[in-house]
């Protein structure tokens, strides 16, 4: 099963740019084996600044066809990272050949998108800034692939 973050803006080189393809990176070689990955990250740009419904046309057209959709949104359930796992392994089980994870700009999803989610996600009550949720969806991605080999790299 396929991974794909679709993220709106670019994110610049730096350490969290860095963090992200190490993370992927590591999702990718674990993942091989579970039948999970690869993992891309699609980034949208939205030049004309026409805010979340264009934020959300350019997500939605870039949505792989019969991808189960994850929004992020800081409304959405908080899972455990055992949750998580589960919930990727499930999806893979029942023959889902790839998930889209959305991120949106700095106002959000757009609502139609969001209510297409067959899952809404939440970090936590707290706004986290767009790079730092995308390394934090990386390692959450990563981290499920460990719990799903029996890594130790989990340790609850």
């Amino acid at each position: 099963m396929k991974i794909a973050i679709l993220a709106v803006g670019r994110l610049r080189a730096g350490p969290e740019a860095d963090l992200v393809r190490d993370y992927l990176d590591r999702f990718d070689k674990t993942g091989r084996a579970l039948g999970l990955g690869p993992a891309r990250v699609i980034e949208v740009e939205d030049k004309k600044n026409a805010g979340r419904a264009a934020e959300g046309a350019l997500l939605a057209r870039a949505l792989p066809d019969a991808a189960a959709i994850v929004a992020l949104d800081e409304r959405g359930r908080t899972l455990t990272s055992p949750e998580f796992a589960a919930t990727l392994a499930r999806w893979r089980d029942a023959g889902r050949s790839e998930v889209a994870f959305i991120l949106g700009g700095a106002d959000g999803i757009e609502p139609a998108l969001r209510d297409r989610a067959d899952l809404v996600l939440s970090f936590g009550a707290m706004v986290w800034p767009h790079m730092l949720a995308r390394v934090m969806l990386s390692e959450q991605i990563y981290r499920a692939a460990t719990i799903l080999s029996g890594s130790p790299y989990h340790r609850a």
